[in-house]
Parts: C-alpha cells; structure tokens; sequence
C-alpha cells in the first residue's frame, strides 16, 4: 500500500521525551506521572489511559467556579502509554513553570502537568460592561501547553503600556495586573461605537500573548 500519509512527517514522533510536538497544532504526551487536560482536548491514545473528572480541590475553588460561571472542566489523565492532545486546528506551545506563575484564558488551556496549582481570578474592573473576565492563575513547577488560534504574538509590556482584546488574548504573566480600558468617547457611543470599545490593559515587567483572532467560532446546529 502507498500513501503520502506514510511519509515521515505524518507518522508519530518516536522520542522519550515527555511532552512533544508532533506538529504546531498535535502535541505527544508521554505519561508517568498525572496529566491535566481540559475535556474535550484528547484526540487519540496509546496504552493503558484512564480518564477522570478533576474536581475543583477545594471548597474555595468550587464556589469560584459556580459564583463566576467559569467554564474550566478538566479531567485527570493516568496509566502508561501516549495520549495526543489537540483543539479545532489550533496552534500550541509550551511554558515552563519553574515556580512562576502565568495566568491563561481557560478557553486556551490544553493540557499542564499534574504538579502545577490553579485557581480562579477576576481581572479587576472588569464588570458588567464587559460581561466579567474570570482567568486561569497556574503556578509551580511544570509544563503547561497552551492552544492558540493562529499564530501567538508576544507582547513585552515592560516598556511601554499594552491594550488587548479581551477575546485576543490567550496568556500573560501572572504578575500583571490588566486593568479595563474604555477607548470609546461619549460621542463615539452615541453614534453605535465602533466594536472596539473595551480591552485589557497592561503595564509592567512581563509579557502578554495574543492570538490572530477574536476567538473561537461558535458551531451552528
């Protein structure tokens, strides 16, 4: 039998390496120890893999999620063997925690080694008019791979201050507070705005990562 399909580029990456990318938009994850991956990112698997709703951790955590309506479900994966993680096409890649913190887009999150801590922040300001923005904190040590919808840009916010789309951003460091910028005049509302009205702001030692896009589509019925 012939293919293109059984070309090198198309077959699975044998290495031993724990996380790797076959492609930008497939990831490889040899598992040992736990994984956390958000539901729905798992693809395919090798070997003996059970999967597991992973609860909240606490009471604390848990009424985040209910109070904020944070979408975040996550799952417990475990065994021995190869799952591949991947999300709608979208591109992925890596940061390594080594005790920092980075604070990600739950709609972003993939899949992040069983030893990072999370929880839930509100991005402050952020109220009524933008609908409430509620994110991801991830610290420890650890790799977290995160999807994003084209290609990632990053931003140093360091040298001068950086506004974002709130459904553009997909991660920033987590030492960054984002204020709410209104970038709209009273005349501008009166007149219907312009759909560009509110973004995140940042200032200060750190990076933000923006995606080529205002978010995932919605699928029709």
């Amino acid at each position: 039998m012939r293919s293109e399909l059984f070309n090198s580029a198309n077959q699975e990456a044998q290495t031993t390496q724990r996380w790797t990318l076959q492609s930008s938009k497939m990831l490889r994850t040899a598992l040992g120890d736990d994984v956390i991956s958000t539901k729905g990112a798992m693809v395919a698997y090798q070997g003996n893999i059970a999967f597991n709703h992973e609860g909240s951790g606490s009471v604390g955590k848990f009424m985040k999620k209910v109070l904020t309506s944070e979408d975040a479900p996550m799952m417990r994966v475990s065994g021995q063997g190869e799952v591949f993680f991947a999300r709608t096409s979208s591109n992925i890649f890596m940061v390594q925690l080594e005790g920092d913190a980075i604070t990600v887009n739950s709609s972003n999150l993939l899949a992040m080694d069983a030893s990072i801590e999370w929880d839930i922040k509100r991005v402050q300001g952020a109220g009524i008019v933008t609908g409430g923005l509620f994110n991801l904190t991830l610290q420890g040590n650890g790799m977290v791979a995160v999807s994003c919808d084209g290609d990632p840009l990053l931003l140093d916010c360091s040298q001068q201050p950086t506004f974002v789309d709130p459904n553009a951003v997909v991660c920033w460091s987590a030492n960054l507070v984002p204020g709410v910028h209104n970038s709209m005049n009273m005349k501008s509302m009166l007149r219907g705005g312009s759909g560009e009205s509110f973004q995140l702001a940042f200032h200060g030692p750190g990076f933000v990562v923006v995606q080529p896009s205002e978010g995932y589509p919605t699928p029709t019925a």
